[in-house]
């Protein structure tokens, strides 16, 4: 079972220096909101959270974040990467109230990709998370997409997956029949066919 711990400390000096200062010190600034309380501005340290996030199944589970001895359920709301280098700037969590519905983003897990493959198709990967609401109990670490009976052609949307028991997908609810995945014919052999053609 892995461990989803994260340790934390109230923070009281805020603002863009106090960040900055907190970034040079090996530490982030976060902040952790929802349930009943008060948001809370933290600092966790920037190899903690790097190495709890370098596992995925972080992204879809209820942590706990332990601040300064007070543990919490939370659920990553957001991560603020830098954009060159990749590495954490700034995280939010909310808290995880027991029966009440919350949002979060979990991975697709794309399977029997090499099916299409065979025929001679190329996949494109559309989306590599989904926004779900359900309750806490039934967050799913991912979401399987099959391909095993995909065609050139085929564009597999949100409406052709199968979504866990209680989980329900955001952007469906909302009218948005999101395109997830589709297989095309290589560019290659097209191109081919119209030089051909010409």
């Amino acid at each position: 079972m892995t461990d989803f711990t994260l340790n934390a400390q109230a923070r009281t000096d805020l603002g863009k220096g106090a960040s900055r200062r907190l970034r040079h010190s090996a530490s982030i600034p976060a902040v952790v909101y929802g349930g009943d309380k008060e948001a809370q501005s933290l600092t966790i340290v920037a190899k903690e959270i790097a190495k709890l996030f370098e596992n995925e199944a972080a992204f879809s589970h209820v942590l706990e974040l332990n601040v300064d001895g007070a543990k919490q359920n939370v659920v990553v709301k957001a991560l603020q990467r830098h954009p060159a280098k990749g590495f954490i700037m700034h995280a939010d969590f909310v808290r995880v109230v027991a029966g009440q519905k919350l949002t979060a983003k979990v991975p697709v897990h794309f399977i029997n990709e090499e099916a299409p493959v065979k025929k001679g198709g190329e996949i494109s990967h559309v989306e590599s998370e989904i926004e779900v609401s359900c309750e806490a109990k039934d967050l799913p670490e991912f979401i399987e997409v099959d391909l095993a009976n995909a065609e050139i052609g085929t564009i597999i949307h949100l409406s052709d997956l199968k979504a866990p028991k209680g989980v329900e997908f955001v952007a469906l609810a909302h009218g948005d029949d999101k395109a997830v995945a589709n297989v095309h014919a290589p560019r290659v052999a097209a191109e081919a066919a119209e030089g051909a053609a010409e």
